[in-house]
């Protein structure tokens, strides 16, 4: 059986990672609606998640596929809190702007 990397190489997948890197960093810099922001939030994490894979793939050791196991229960639970956050905000302001989220400090 063949690696995989040999037939695309590993340098396709940092470039890969970088391009879903910076699509999420530019969601969160220049959109304005949370939900937006939380996926572009989640992007850069699978971005990640896949970089750590790929690394772990060339070098053959398990131990970056299961940081991303961890890594991907964790972005679970992140977005169930988070969601939970801008349903409550959204019953409160019937808006999730976040310009409109401003007004919330106490």
């Amino acid at each position: 059986m063949e690696n995989i990397l040999q037939h695309i190489g590993i340098d396709n997948y940092i470039y890969l990672s970088t391009l879903l890197f910076c699509v999420g960093v530019f969601g969160v810099l220049f959109r304005r609606n949370a939900i937006i922001m939380f996926m572009s939030i989640e992007i850069m994490l699978n971005a990640v998640n896949l970089l750590l894979v790929a690394f772990s793939t060339y070098h053959q050791d398990a131990q970056g596929q299961v940081f991303v196991f961890f890594s991907m229960a964790v972005a679970a639970a992140e977005v169930a809190v988070g969601l939970a956050i801008l349903v409550a905000v959204y019953r409160n302001l019937n808006n999730i702007d976040i310009d409109n989220l401003k007004n919330l400090k106490g």
